[in-house]
């Protein structure tokens, strides 16, 4: 497995779930992580002190909020270093079918949604890929969803938000590439983490697992080992790509 010794990883959403298995993974292979978190700084700070190696560092910032993620950005080049790897995790999810959704609230979860899911990934890959431009390269890495592929009837403003992370990915795969910026996508199915720990223990959560052949769904370090995949050394003419992590669950073409 590529080894990342002496480089310096930011993972978005990094206090549970995903975005810990990525940190977790990162630092076994000697990269010093920056774990973001939003609300559980208890959570961030508890994955920090997982982490073998280090020194580590907690950052906090609201994603919807263009100058706190410049400053978490500012914060991690000022005390790490530089940024190598940013891996844009942090998401949210509300359901908002229309047709039981007030126009008002309807509104309201698009604006979070995006903000959050897109905008913040935006915001977060401008920050860092202006340094890494002018220290000469590196790799971002966005966590989609299959949503982004087939639908999200309850929530689609969170099917949107991927797609377009989806695609702002490719553009910058593009406009980055000379620059020695490569730019990688991976969209996971169902993942079980505490995000999903209720729906896969409920009623439903048999039909989830049988989507896969598997019989099960993703465990976050599966997920974690794509996303390592393209910020390796070697996987750089992979920029642009969008990998599915869903188990055959979903086949696009």
């Amino acid at each position: 497995m590529m080894r990342f010794d002496g480089k310096v990883v930011l993972v978005t959403g990094a206090s549970r779930g995903i975005g810990a298995a990525i940190a977790q993974l990162f630092a076994g292979q000697g990269a010093r992580v920056g774990v973001h978190y939003h609300r559980s700084r208890a959570g961030a700070e508890e994955v920090v002190e997982s982490l073998p190696g280090g020194p580590h560092l907690v950052v906090q910032a609201d994603l919807a909020d263009a100058e706190a993620v410049a400053g978490m950005v500012e914060r991690v080049v000022r005390e790490m270093g530089r940024i190598d790897v940013l891996v844009n995790n942090a998401g949210m999810y509300e359901d908002h079918p229309l047709a039981q959704t007030d126009y008002e609230s309807w509104q309201a979860a698009w604006r979070r949604t995006i903000d959050t899911n897109l905008i913040g990934a935006a915001n977060a890959s401008y920050c860092a890929a202006r340094q890494m431009i002018a220290q000469g390269g590196g790799r971002i890495v966005n966590v989609s969803s299959r949503g982004a592929f087939r639908g999200e009837p309850d929530a689609p403003a969170y099917g949107a938000s991927k797609a377009g992370m989806n695609a702002m990915g490719q553009s910058l795969a593009r406009h980055l590439a000379p620059y020695n910026i490569f730019v990688g996508t991976v969209a996971p199915g169902w993942v079980e983490t505490d995000m999903a720990a209720d729906t896969l223990s409920g009623p439903g959560g048999d039909e989830v697992r049988a989507q896969s052949p598997l019989g099960r769904v993703a465990r976050p370090e599966e997920v974690a080992y794509a996303v390592l995949f393209l910020a390796s050394e070697g996987a750089e003419f992979t920029t642009g790509t969008i990998i599915d992590v869903n188990g055959a669950s979903y086949l696009r073409t």
